[in-house]
C-alpha cells in the first residue's frame, strides 16, 4: 500500500479549499486562444448572413411584382429550403392560381439576383 494521498476531483479540491477559506482552482481546463475582435465579427456577419441581404428578403421584396397584387395580399414566401422556394397561402383560390402559373413565377425568381439555384416552388396553406 503506498502512502502518498489520493487526489481529489476538482470539484472536492473546490469544497475543501471553500471550508479551509483558501482560494480554490476555479480555472477552466481549457484556455481559448484570444482572437482579434474585428475578425470574430467579421466571421459572425458571414456566418449570419447580416452584412448583406439573404436570398428570402430579396425575394419578399419583389413578391407583388412576381405574383400580381392580388395574389400577393394572400401569400407570403417564408424560406428556400433544399433549392424549393417555400410559400404559405392563405386562401384556396390564390394557391390554386400560383400552382398554376408556377413555372413562370418560378422563372421570375430565377432572374433575381442569387436565385439561380432555386429549382421548385412548395405551396403551403396556412
Amino acid at each position: 500500500m503506498s502512502t502518498e494521498p489520493k487526489e481529489f476531483s476538482r470539484t472536492v479540491e473546490n469544497l475543501i479549499a471553500d471550508l479551509r477559506e483558501l482560494p480554490g482552482d476555479r480555472g477552466r481546463s481549457k484556455k481559448r486562444q484570444a482572437t482579434e475582435l474585428g475578425a470574430l465579427i467579421d466571421t459572425l456577419l458571414v456566418k449570419y448572413r447580416i452584412s448583406h441581404d439573404s436570398l428570402e428578403h430579396s425575394i419578399r421584396d419583389q413578391w407583388p411584382e412576381l405574383v400580381g397584387v392580388a395574389n400577393a395580399t394572400y401569400s407570403h414566401p417564408l424560406v428556400v429550403e433544399r433549392a424549393q422556394l417555400i410559400v404559405l397561402v392563405s386562401h384556396a383560390v390564390v394557391r390554386n392560381e400560383l400552382f398554376m402559373h408556377r413555372l413562370s413565377i418560378l422563372a421570375k425568381v430565377k432572374k433575381l439576383p442569387g436565385c439561380e439555384g432555386i429549382k421548385g416552388l412548395a405551396l403551403r396553406t396556412g
